[in-house]
């Protein structure tokens, strides 16, 4: 209560380009959704996309929320690395469990994560394929199956590309918010 601010210090950290901060809670999430697993996971996504696995770009799925539906629309494709490990230990904004996943990133299939956080598996194979879905050319496979869960539950998913590393999130089917990479590490 003393205390006086003599000094205020910003610092920019990247590009010269003056770009908003993108806020998650314009993406019109349901209540039960937690605006900072969201932004957390968008953002691991993006180091994702930007580092790759061992110098080699990959690209995933990330389906949050509606996670009964999702678990039903979907089958285990590898072992699930996230089983058998306590809820409070794979919360996906545990620094941990983001390491965790970007380096199971490189394993086919999705990671299936509550509006909460708690990261249920990884390794995921989507049944779903929506006819109702229609995606720009270029996307393949990924972005049509991350779309059609989204149709099929309340779901949002976020893809990343392995060709560019770009970072996409699907709402309804539809692509809400497309984020591109600067720079690739890979």
């Amino acid at each position: 209560d003393d205390r006086v601010v003599d000094t205020r210090v910003k610092v920019d950290v990247g590009s010269q380009d003056r770009e908003e901060k993108i806020r998650v809670d314009s993406l019109g999430l349901p209540p039960d959704f937690s605006s900072q697993v969201v932004e957390s996971l968008i953002h691991t996504a993006m180091e994702i996309g930007a580092e790759g696995y061992e110098g080699h770009p990959v690209g995933t799925i990330i389906v949050i929320g509606d996670s009964t539906s999702v678990m039903e629309r979907s089958r285990q494709l590898t072992l699930n690395p996230f089983q058998g490990i306590s809820e409070a230990e794979r919360n996906a904004l545990d620094p941990p469990i983001r390491e965790a996943i970007k380096t199971f990133s490189a394993l086919d299939g999705a990671f299936v994560i509550r509006e909460d956080g708690v990261v249920l598996a990884g390794g995921r194979y989507l049944l779903t394929m929506s006819r109702d879905v229609r995606m720009p050319m270029g996307l393949g496979a990924r972005h049509t199956a991350a779309a059609s869960i989204t149709v099929e539950s309340k779901a949002i998913a976020v893809t990343v590309s392995q060709t560019t590393g770009t970072v996409r999130v699907f709402k309804e089917g539809e692509i809400v918010l497309e984020l591109r990479q600067r720079v690739r590490r890979v």
